[in-house]
This record gives structure tokens, sequence and C-alpha cells, in this order.
């Protein structure tokens, strides 16, 4: 039987939250911009479930704008901050360590003539708020620094990065998809300006995502889809009425039962890790020196081919990084950067846990693998 350890992939749809969803595809099916009496019913349902959202994360309601994922949200942040401020500046900092969402929309709006600082990170996949500063000019506008990385799971330092960009006058965003569930998020103690998240990250389902813009923004911020006036005239088209009420009832959950999920989580993390570093020679933890979040491990198998290794240990579902870039032959641009080896950024799976792992599937996966790389070691000429 399959193991499922991709958990920073995607996530099971908790059974509370596809209930909650499900009278909204058939009974409760109404447009809810229509102005008729099922309309607005269905309008006060997705305003309730904003709230509930903008509750989970210390903000006011309409400060909350529901898209169809992270990655359009970090679009929208992006890009259309980016568009509304070419006027002061022309220069973007980022990090080196983002995801393909926001490192390719950065790209893209080189070709419009912005210019991209690429922040590097420490051996542990860290942003350094020295480099950041250095990294800063007269004409930056925009920094978009990830709350988590999402293939080693190392924790950045935001919370400073923002406070320096309030002092400057620049506008702050970060992409919390793989913090949310995992860390406390408090907007207004983070001091970002714009913030998103994706519901399939952490129980909800797939094709909702999240932008917190600042209230003063709003009529700033450039929309990149046009056609309508939904989500106050940032993200136009039919709102997705199930996974809005989707994402409300994981925020809602969450709420009352993250601080336990997260220390049953990080254990069975821990116990992972002991074992495979007790037990499967030559095997290290990249980023295993810096603060990460409970559900993320990424481990280094020494001379062993990671995607010889998934096959060998098929049942074990793994990744060798980014979902978004799985299917790419460059090596991970999150490791390279961390400048780990490349014989064993070649050989690093990444291993995320979650709501409905089980002990037993943490030792029946230490199991296979053990024995898998055994397999493969005693083949390789450099084992």
């Amino acid at each position: 039987m399959a193991i499922y350890l991709d958990y920073s992939a995607t996530t099971p749809t908790d059974r509370r939250v596809f209930d909650a969803m499900a009278p909204y595809f058939c009974e409760k099916f109404a447009n809810p911009s229509s102005i008729h009496e099922m309309g607005r019913a269905i309008r006060e349902d997705v305003e309730k479930a904003r709230k509930t959202v903008a509750d989970f994360i210390n903000c006011e309601a309409h400060e909350i704008v529901f898209t169809a994922s992270g990655t359009a949200s970090d679009n929208l942040a992006i890009k259309g901050m980016a568009e509304a401020k070419k006027g002061e500046g022309k220069h973007i900092i980022t990090s080196s360590i983002e995801h393909k969402a926001v490192l390719e929309t950065a790209k893209n709006l080189e070709k419009s003539g912005f210019e991209v600082t690429l922040l590097p990170v420490n051996r542990e996949g860290v942003v350094s708020v020295e480099d950041f500063k250095n990294a800063l000019r007269e004409d930056t506008i925009l920094v978009s620094v990830m709350m988590v990385n999402n293939e080693v799971g190392t924790i950045q330092p935001v919370q400073e990065i923002a406070e320096i960009c309030r002092e400057k006058g620049i506008i702050m965003h970060t992409d919390a998809v793989q913090a949310l569930g995992k860390l406390p998020i408090d907007v207004g103690e983070l001091g970002v300006h714009m913030l998103t998240f994706s519901g399939h990250k952490f129980n909800a389902p797939k094709g909702i995502g999240v932008l917190y813009i600042e209230e003063n923004l709003k009529d700033e911020i450039i929309p990149i889809v046009c056609g309508g006036s939904q989500e106050y005239g940032l993200r136009a088209g039919t709102e997705n009425v199930p996974n809005i009420v989707g994402i409300a009832k994981a925020c809602e959950i969450l709420k009352s039962e993250m601080k336990e999920e997260v220390e049953r989580v990080q254990k069975l993390r821990e116990l992972f890790e002991k074992r495979i570093t007790d037990e499967i020679p030559n095997t290290y933890i990249n980023g295993g020196g810096a603060p990460r979040v409970c559900g993320v491990s990424n481990i280094a198998f020494r001379h062993i081919e990671g995607e010889a290794l998934m096959i060998y240990a098929s049942e074990v579902c793994c990744s060798t990084g980014s979902a978004c870039t799985s299917d790419s032959v460059d090596a991970s641009h999150v490791l390279y950067a961390m400048d780990i080896d490349p014989v064993d950024t070649h050989g690093s799976l990444r291993f995320s846990f979650g709501r409905f792992t089980t002990e037993d599937e943490i030792n029946r996966a230490c199991d296979i693998l053990r024995d898998s790389a055994a397999k493969l070691r005693a083949m390789s000429p450099l084992a």
C-alpha cells in the first residue's frame, strides 16, 4: 500500500471541509453576484467565509481577495504592484530560493524593464538580513521573500525584512503557501503589506488561493485578470463558492487544532529523520541546522540518484523537489542556491508530512527506504 509523504505538493481534502462544500455544488448553486434572493444568500455565505479567513490571519475581511491558486495570488501581488509602482522605481528584490510562481513572475517583469536582485542564501537555506540591506537601492519598489521554503522547510526572516521595508516605504510581499497551517500567522505582527497562500496545502481543495492586501493598497494595485467587478475589481470572474467555503472551513479547523497538529507532525518528522540518518549511512538533512517548519524533511542520500531511489522505493510517495518543477531535468534551484554538492543535490529527496500521516506509515517508509538504499548502494561504483 502506498505511503503518502508528499504533503508539500498537495494535501488530501479534510472530510469536514468536503462536507461543508458539498451543498454549494447543487442546492446552493446561485451566482453570488446575482441580486435575486438566492444570489444574495450565497453572497452572504461568501462574505462569512471571507471573514473567517481574515480572522485566522488577523486582518480585516475586506483585505482578503480570493483567487484561483497560490500562483495566481503571487502573480497578482507582484505584477500588479510592480506595475502600480513603476513610476517610482524599477528595482525588485526577491530570493534565489523562491517558488517558481515568484521567480518566473519576476523574470517576466524583467522583460518589461524592471530590474530584479536575487538574494543568496547560506548553506542552511536562509536569507541574510544584511544581504537584503545591501541589496536595497533608491529605486527599490517591491520586495518578495517567502515565509517558508517549499523544498527544505527553512523559515525566512520575513518580519525583520518587513520592518526595514516599512521604514523605507517599500512594499513587502511574502509567499506564505508553505507556512500557513505550520506557523501562526498574524499579518499585523508580521508587518507585510501583502501575503499569499493556497488552500490545497492545508487540507482545503485545489483551485483556491488567497491574497491578503493591506487596505490602503487595494486602490493602487493593478489587476491582471479583467472582465468583472468581483473581488473588489482585483480578480474578475465568478467566485468559486464551494472552494471559498472550503478554505474558510479549513482555516476554522486549524484555528482550533493547529497547535496539537504541529506538535504531532513534528514528532513524526523527528522519528523519520532519526531512523533515516541512523540506519542509512551517508545521509544528511538539507537545511537541518536552521529553524524549519514541522512538515518538511529534505534528505541527501549520498552516492544514490534520488529518482532511482524513488523507483526502488515506489511505495513511498515523495518528491525530488517542488511539484511545479518535478518534470524538469534540472537539479533543484533551491539546493543549488544553498551550494549543496551537485552529487548530493541529485541524491536528495523531499519528504513531507501532514494531518493524516501515521507513525506506522513513517516506520514502514523508513524500512522501505533503508532496504532500497542498500540495494542501490550495492550496485553503485561510488558507494
